[in-house]
């Protein structure tokens, strides 16, 4: 699960496993698998960090 905020300053948090694509339009748009879009204030660079710390801290992986 990553924390993210919506453009309207609000914090919501969602499964990163869920995340199909990411996109600058230039806002950063979210698509779900589910097809549902969010749109975010991270940049999607940021998205990407955090769904990797994400990844990272659920299947043990580590940076060598």
């Amino acid at each position: 699960m990553v924390l993210l905020t919506r453009l309207n300053g609000r914090t919501f948090v969602v499964n990163a496993e869920l995340i199909k694509l990411i996109e600058s339009t230039p806002d950063t748009l979210l698509t779900l698998i589910n097809g549902d879009c969010i749109m975010v204030r991270e940049t999607v660079d940021e998205v990407v960090e955090k769904a990797v710390d994400y990844q990272r801290r659920i299947h043990g992986f580590s940076v060598v």
